[in-house]
């Protein structure tokens, strides 16, 4: 039986994690100018800002709903790879985007047993 208060904080982790996406995902839809500042920055393509935003959306609906979530974290890690290589290819610090992909690892072992079964964390010999 899972513990329900390891379950609760991969909940609460999984939606720290996710949290950034959304006003990303809302910003990209609603056109913002710090939006089109941010993509010339990055060097990319203004044409990219819908299906990044349909792409955000997309993943973090896969990554809450439970019976989808490993492939949610997938996706999410392979934007956030993307996202990582677009900064580091301007010589940009990567920190919030690793940190964002361990959150979403972190929350999803924390509320799937199955998952702490493939990757279990062993206790230390004494």
């Amino acid at each position: 039986m899972p513990s329900t208060k390891m379950t609760w904080a991969g909940r609460v982790v999984s939606v720290l994690a996710i949290l950034p996406f959304v006003p990303s995902a809302g910003m990209k839809l609603l056109r913002h100018p710090e939006v089109f500042k941010g993509m010339a920055h990055l060097g990319l393509p203004e044409s990219l800002i819908m299906p990044l935003a349909v792409l955000e959306l997309l993943v973090v609906a896969v990554y809450l709903v439970p019976r989808t979530a490993v492939l949610g974290a997938i996706l999410l890690a392979g934007y956030l790879g993307g996202a990582i290589l677009a900064h580091l290819r301007i010589g940009e610090p990567i920190y919030m985007q690793s940190l964002m992909g361990v959150l979403v690892w972190l929350g999803l072992w924390l509320r799937e047993p199955r998952l702490r079964g493939l990757l279990p964390v062993r206790q230390p010999v004494v």
